[in-house]
C-alpha cells in the first residue's frame, strides 16, 4: 500500500509541475491554482510514506520517478525533445530506483 501512496504523490507532483509550466510564471490563474493544489496533495501523500520508508529512499524514488514522468509528459504534451545523453541519464535514474527496491535492505519494510 505504501507504494500506491508514493505513486499517487508522484502523479500529483507531475500534475503540479505540468500545471506550473502551463501557468506561464503564474500569469494564468487556473494552472497556477492547480499547481498549488497538486503540490499540496503530493507533499501530503509523501508525509504518509514517511511512516514506513526512510526519507532518503522515499525522496530518491519520488524525485526519480517524477523526473522520468515529467520528461515523458514534456515530450508528449509539449513536444520537448530529449537527446541521447538525457535519455541515458533518465534510464540510469530509473535503474537506480530498481536497484534500491530489489537489493537494498534499507528500502524493505
Amino acid at each position: 500500500m505504501i507504494y500506491v501512496t508514493l505513486i499517487c504523490a508522484v502523479i500529483a507532483e507531475t500534475i503540479g509541475t505540468s500545471a506550473l509550466y502551463a501557468s506561464q510564471q503564474f500569469t494564468k490563474p487556473l494552472p497556477a491554482v492547480l499547481t498549488v493544489i497538486a503540490y499540496a496533495i503530493s507533499f501530503y501523500m509523501l508525509s504518509l510514506t514517511l511512516k514506513t520508508l526512510p526519507v532518503g529512499i522515499m525522496y530518491a524514488m519520488w524525485s526519480g520517478l517524477g523526473i522520468a514522468l515529467i520528461a515523458l509528459i514534456g515530450y508528449i504534451v509539449y513536444g520537448q525533445k530529449l537527446d541521447w545523453p538525457a535519455i541515458l541519464g533518465i534510464t540510469l535514474i530509473l535503474a537506480g530506483i530498481i536497484v534500491i527496491n530489489l537489493f537494498s535492505t534499507t528500502a524493505r519494510h
